[in-house]
């Protein structure tokens, strides 16, 4: 009785782990060329040098926004695809607006940038 009970309870484990298996590569077949492709989007700007110069003044428009950990809200823009975080941006700002700013520093990896809100651009 315990052979047979061993055996039920090593079938169910045996049908489980298959399963999760099957789970695992199905999904990585879906998700694997967004996420390959991102992925080498990253590798690609880490290895080239920033459009922009630190202390140059450019001109872009507003993609979004984002939170900084102390709660300051952050304009978010991209030049050439390098994003670009805009401290000190109104609050009045919108999703497509054009704004002026002064670039401030990278990141440690260069993959973005910080700069301070100038004025709005036209």
């Amino acid at each position: 009785m315990i052979a047979t009970g061993s055996l039920v309870i090593g079938l169910v484990m045996l049908i489980v782990v298959a399963s999760w298996v099957v789970r695992r590569i199905r999904g990585r077949r879906g998700q694997s060329t967004s996420k390959y492709e991102s992925w080498e989007r990253h590798r690609e700007a880490q290895q080239r040098e920033p459009p922009v110069e630190l202390g140059e003044v450019r001109e872009a428009g507003v993609v979004d926004f984002s939170r900084h950990h102390t709660g300051e809200r952050h304009a978010v823009c991209k030049v050439e695809g390098f994003v670009v975080f805009v401290e000190d941006a109104p609050d009045e700002l919108a999703v497509g607006d054009v704004i002026r700013f002064t670039v401030l520093s990278y990141n440690r990896g260069h993959t973005s940038a910080t700069a301070t809100f100038e004025a709005r651009a036209r």
